[in-house]
């Protein structure tokens, strides 16, 4: 799968949401020891084994289609639907932030004290979001329109209208699938 990567404010939704693979529904959070991996490599403690860690695993699934949800939106310039609205609501209202400020005067959000497992990792994809809707990047984050992709892409296109993951792949396949149909009506 081809992988345009997104700023730093926006790497761990994009990270988050490719964890599963669509197209072979290969699922890299449920895969073993792929929680663990998920959140060790985002600096998150892992939660203890048994009900944690399958809450945790829950959650993260939850969020993962929330934002993939998101993302398909930004790529269709459509609203966000509510039951991914909603989902987004509940989990990040679960994850609260907090305005740390930094001895050279600046400000940035970081998780509140306490928070582990899938409710730190929100907290995080949350402060990256706010940053991004700040820096105009947010509604860049996108997810392939292919409905066996869906993997989420970072628009780096001067207009900002890219709907494939890559062109090569996804978007050759859409644009072979409307010339084959036009070609289909008119014979």
């Amino acid at each position: 799968m081809a992988s345009r990567t997104a700023p730093d404010s926006l790497r761990q939704v994009q990270d988050l949401v490719n964890t599963l693979d669509i197209e072979t529904g290969a699922d890299a959070l449920t895969a073993d020891g792929g929680l663990g991996a998920f959140l060790r490599d985002h600096g998150v403690p892992e939660p203890a084994p048994g009900r944690g860690a399958s809450a945790a695993l829950e959650e993260l699934r939850e969020l993962r289609e929330a934002l993939r949800e998101v993302c398909l939106a930004h790529t269709a310039g459509t609203a966000v639907p509510e039951l991914a609205a909603r989902t987004l609501d509940r989990l990040l209202a679960a994850a609260p932030l907090v305005l740390a400020v930094r001895p050279d005067g600046g400000a940035a959000l970081r998780p509140a004290p306490g928070l582990g497992g899938a409710a730190q990792v929100t907290a995080r994809i949350a402060a990256g979001i706010a940053t991004a809707v700040a820096d105009g990047t947010w509604t860049r984050l996108k997810a392939c329109e292919a409905h066996d992709c869906r993997w989420v892409f970072y628009d780096k296109s001067p207009a900002g209208r890219s709907r494939w993951c890559t062109m090569a792949v996804c978007g050759s396949r859409a644009k072979m699938r409307t010339y084959r149909a036009r070609r289909a009506e008119s014979e």
